[in-house]
């Protein structure tokens, strides 16, 4: 390091007790924005974990904080769940492929979106048996056979609204065109 310091003191402290010097904060806490592993600095320097992690909340630059924060999605970690659970990727895979570093951030992303996916379902199925409840019986059995595949056809459009809408969104937030163009050729 380059500081300025008396080679007689300790260079973090004036005395015991006193707490660390600023401009010692902000020198630790510039190395390792420039790449220092934070427990080379914890040995270096002799302070605790904890007190350089809120160094790093204090002292750290915008840069830092935005580089730091959740660095994906909704979108994104929507698709990771998605790949996960259709079996196309694994936790390994997709903390490889998204650099992330704690398997735990992952199966809650998964608990989360399970849980939605739950939450949505108990909702649709509350909607559909208010609908069924707002009919009247009809005794005609070729009218409740209608009356179903009305029914059916209905979530099918919530269906493909839902699935369009997710699309632009991608389209939209990759700013890449995922629908195929008429009369493009198969791959």
């Amino acid at each position: 390091m380059s500081a300025n310091y008396d080679k007689n003191e300790d260079p973090g402290r004036r005395k015991r007790g006193a707490g660390y010097d600023k401009r010692f904060i902000k020198e630790i806490v510039l190395a390792i924005e420039n790449g220092m592993p934070r427990s080379e600095a914890v040995k270096a320097h002799g302070m605790s974990r904890s007190a350089l992690c809120d160094w790093m909340r204090e002292y750290g630059s915008q840069a830092y904080h935005a580089r730091k924060q959740g660095h994906l999605s909704l979108q994104q970690r929507r698709s990771i769940v998605r790949a996960l659970e259709e079996g196309r990727m694994t936790v390994a895979e997709a903390k490889l492929a998204h650099n992330l570093s704690w398997t735990p951030t992952i199966k809650k992303w998964l608990r989360d979106f399970q849980r939605e996916n739950e939450e949505l379902e108990a909702s649709n199925k509350t909607l559909m048996a208010k609908e069924e409840s707002n009919r009247q019986p009809d005794p005609d059995p070729s009218k409740e056979a209608l009356e179903e595949a009305l029914k059916k056809l209905q979530e099918a459009e919530l269906k493909i609204k839902a699935l369009n809408t997710m699309i632009d969104v991608a389209e939209e937030q990759f700013k890449i065109s995922i629908r195929k163009k008429p009369g493009a050729r198969q791959s």
